[in-house]
């Protein structure tokens, strides 16, 4: 076999080929890298162990590059992550692989819904992050909401941000809290869907149109259904960072669910984390989000929801400020 020699690598470009190892055991594992040099140079290899250079398919055209271990712990690094990735595959059987990689443990339990067996009807909504389709389940008749989350599984951080919602909403269940119902994805499509209820009206909505008017009581019966579904957010560690009133739904028989969780995130209490603070639609914003601040809890939950409450009376938003400035 031939070798490839220290000057090849040294110009190798920044997209480099997948590397192999071949380990101990004489047995192959492919490892995609952004920079084969640094690859090397991190886990100890020589220009020289490159044993093989070769073509992998016509169409792909992707070039691997076939490496000799001869560091031991590297070897049972490389063997523990591909019986890691084994067991994976079958815990989750059915999902694609770069969902197992980013939210394992969200989709534990699982398994995908096909998109088949939903009829896809008439846009309904429109986030920063996503789109929500109104659809029929062909196996019950059901119509549930489809929300199709729009992101890059070849970017790290686009799979991360996804992978966090969907393990948000699996660890929320209240009556006032949107529940995930199932995911539609598939191993040779990259978009997915969160299915959930289908919700007739969302309170923006309904506060736009002129002939309605809430009465104290039913102001009374909303805010009580948005204050246990927020405390049951923030008892479960949870922070929605995105209350306002069009993501607050409402189904005919007046009950009230939070949704949209895409800015959601963890918190804790006890060990205060930074956080951006670009989150929360500028005119339901706290002001210590408009000053700049990055170590924040609950709080800036609440003042959304004061902004809520104050919104149900006025009947449109209270702080429509287009700046940061003007706002605050």
């Amino acid at each position: 076999m031939g070798c490839v020699n220290s000057k090849n690598i040294a110009n190798s470009s920044i997209r480099d080929p997948p590397v192999i190892i071949r380990d101990a055991s004489d047995s192959l594992k492919v490892h995609k890298v952004e920079n084969r040099r640094k690859y090397f140079r991190r886990n100890g290899f020589k220009p020289l162990e490159v044993i093989k250079e070769e073509e992998e398919g016509e169409k792909t055209g992707i070039r691997k590059i076939v490496v000799e271990s001869s560091n031991p712990n590297l070897d049972n690094k490389h063997s523990n992550e591909s019986r890691r990735s084994s067991e994976g595959e079958q815990a989750a059987p059915g999902w694609p692989a770069w969902l197992r990689a980013a939210a394992g443990d969200a989709i534990d339990g699982w398994l995908p819904l096909k998109s088949e067996n939903f009829e896809r009807l008439e846009k309904i909504g429109q986030g920063t992050y996503s789109n929500v389709y109104r659809a029929r389940d062909l196996q019950t008749g059901r119509i549930v909401a489809l929300k199709k989350v729009r992101f890059d599984n070849f970017k790290p951080e686009s799979v991360s941000f996804m992978a966090r919602e969907i393990k948000i909403l699996r660890t929320l269940d209240h009556p006032n809290v949107m529940k995930l119902e199932g995911i539609i994805t598939s191993k040779l499509s990259c978009n997915i869907y969160l299915v959930f209820e289908y919700m007739e009206h969302d309170l923006s909505g309904l506060l736009s149109c002129p002939h309605v008017k809430f009465t104290d009581s039913q102001i009374k019966c909303y805010m009580l259904q948005l204050l246990k579904g927020i405390e049951h957010c923030h008892s479960r560690g949870v922070l929605h960072r995105d209350i306002k009133s069009s993501n607050i739904l409402i189904n005919n028989e007046g009950v009230l669910k939070i949704a949209d969780f895409g800015l959601a995130n963890f918190f804790d209490n006890k060990n205060k984390q930074q956080l951006t603070n670009r989150v929360v639609t500028l005119w339901y914003r706290p002001p210590e989000l408009l000053l700049g601040s990055t170590s924040y809890g609950p709080c800036v939950d609440m003042w959304s929801v004061g902004c809520v409450f104050a919104e149900l009376f006025n009947g449109k938003p209270i702080l429509k400020g287009r700046t940061e400035v003007t706002t605050f």
